[in-house]
């Protein structure tokens, strides 16, 4: 009976071995990189793609906010456009028929210069001639000066003309990053202003396990480390991921908890981060365990 009753003992024991959990090295909740998405312009949604939910490309559209005003100022400077071009366009052939005199009162010049060896022209025909390419050439000389002028307005309204068509690109209000729209702030048809919040992206790709450590084990913690993360799975188990090191706070700081004794307010501790690939588990605000 004694050798029955040590048997059960040890058997209990064993077990009790085989089933003891690891102890967590530390405790924290996990966070998503979350962007909220403002919108740039101002003026009434046309679509609203988006919902909440839903996964997002980055890149890819959320919103259109009505660009009809953009797109009128634009026909307008685009008009004013053509018309400083055609100014251009109306020197340079103005320039052309010019240069035709000049060379055919240069052609004159030869012949009267010719005719001057023989006595059958006069010193005063030439000087005309020579007076006349020169009146020419300052005409030339006005209408290039003016063409600069003109050049100089159609720079201004390619300047305006990239404004609106910055413009115009921001109205299509696109994710910075690959995720999941968590919120959504507003609707199709509604009128929103520039720098009102549309929607929140999150990135629960990676979510990050964010605890807190003490002096003693921030000796062998580096960042690029690798650790164990598990959360709770039903109501003993733990469902364990790998995860990686990618920030550890070079500062100390008080524990951080709402509610504190008077010894844990005197207990410093160090903030550490770790990244987990995330298979859908973990949430934003749910707690985790890491195991270094």
């Amino acid at each position: 009976m004694k050798r029955l009753t040590l048997t059960i003992i040890a058997v209990v024991l064993i077990a009790g071995c085989k089933n003891k959990t690891v102890v967590a090295d530390a405790f924290g909740t996990f966070e998503a990189t979350e962007v909220t998405v403002s919108s740039e312009t101002s003026g009434r949604i046309l679509t609203f793609t988006a919902t909440e939910g839903t996964e997002i490309e980055e890149g890819a559209e959320i919103a259109l906010i009505d660009t009809t005003l953009f797109h009128l100022q634009l026909n307008e400077i685009n008009a004013g456009m053509r018309g400083v071009r055609t100014k251009i366009g109306s020197i340079n052939a103005q320039n052309e028929i010019l240069n035709q005199q000049i060379d055919n009162l240069k052609v004159n010049i030869v012949r009267i210069e010719n005719m001057l060896k023989d006595d059958a022209a006069t010193k005063k025909q030439y000087d005309d001639l020579a007076g006349q390419v020169a009146v020419l050439e300052k005409q030339i000389a006005a209408n290039d000066t003016q063409k600069a002028s003109i050049a100089a307005e159609l720079s201004v309204y390619e300047s305006k003309k990239a404004t609106l068509s910055e413009q115009l690109s921001r109205s299509s209000v696109r994710s910075p990053l690959e995720g999941t729209v968590i919120e959504k702030y507003a609707e199709a048809g509604e009128l929103t202003a520039a720098g009102r919040p549309l929607v929140k992206v999150a990135d629960l790709a990676v979510m990050k396990l964010k605890v807190y450590v003490s002096g003693a084990q921030l000796g062998g913690l580096k960042v690029g480390s690798e650790c164990t993360v598990r959360v709770d799975e039903g109501e003993k188990g733990y469902k364990t991921f790998p995860g990686r090191i990618s920030y550890v706070s070079g500062k100390a700081e008080f524990t951080p908890k709402i509610i504190q004794t008077k010894e844990e307010r005197g207990t410093l501790v160090y903030a550490v981060t770790i990244d987990v690939n995330n298979d859908g588990t973990m949430k934003s605000g749910m707690p985790g365990e890491a195991i270094f």
